[in-house]
């Protein structure tokens, strides 16, 4: 079972996170911030994966810490449950028509982190959500999951509807990486990733 639990405290956040793979898209999270709340709802929908999150941060300061952490701790979950990666698809790629805004996502669960972010933003924030912590958080997750990860708005006006269809494309391409193979190999032709 692609099942994992972690626990990190810093100065600035402490996050406790259980995350099940093979779950049924089941979501509670609280990290203070309403938005990143609703984004992480969506994306334990969309991918399939059960996602607890309980986080404490330094709301006080500015989202930064709390949002990136988030996406550290995220990252660091999908690692410990994918292992040595042996069985799944490893690529995933979906768009996600979210009103007038168009996201895609493509990946690679290759173990070579890597982030391609592409996407303007019109207002400094959505509720108390900067849109520029978007980038940061799935660059945290990205590096600390060993992804290759591009991530793209084709176009859109609204901020909130953007961010959400890149939260979605990003569950649904990974919905479909983690998804097993029918060899049970490592789909690598060096045999390892």
């Amino acid at each position: 079972m692609r099942k994992v639990k972690i626990q990190r405290k810093t100065r600035e956040t402490e996050i406790c996170m259980d995350l099940e793979v093979d779950g049924s898209g089941q979501a509670e999270i609280n990290t203070g911030i309403g938005f990143l709340d609703h984004m992480l709802t969506a994306f334990a929908v969309h991918s399939g994966c059960d996602l607890s999150v309980s986080c404490r941060g330094d709301l006080d300061v500015d989202c930064h810490h709390t949002v990136e952490d988030v996406g550290i701790v995220l990252g660091q979950a999908l690692a410990k449950a994918l292992g040595d990666k042996s069985g799944i698809r490893r690529y995933g790629s979906f768009y996600i028509p979210m009103d007038e805004a168009l996201g895609f996502c493509a990946l690679d669960i290759s173990g070579r982190p890597f982030l391609v972010f592409d996407s303007p933003f019109e207002n400094a924030r959505v509720g108390t959500f900067d849109t520029c912590m978007t980038e940061e958080f799935f660059r945290a997750a990205a590096m600390h999951s060993g992804i290759t990860l591009h991530l793209k708005i084709l176009y859109g006006r609204n901020d909130h509807h953007k961010i959400e269809a890149l939260f979605k494309a990003f569950a649904h391409s990974l919905r479909e990486a983690v998804s097993l193979s029918k060899t049970g190999e490592v789909l690598s032709s060096k045999g390892m990733l």
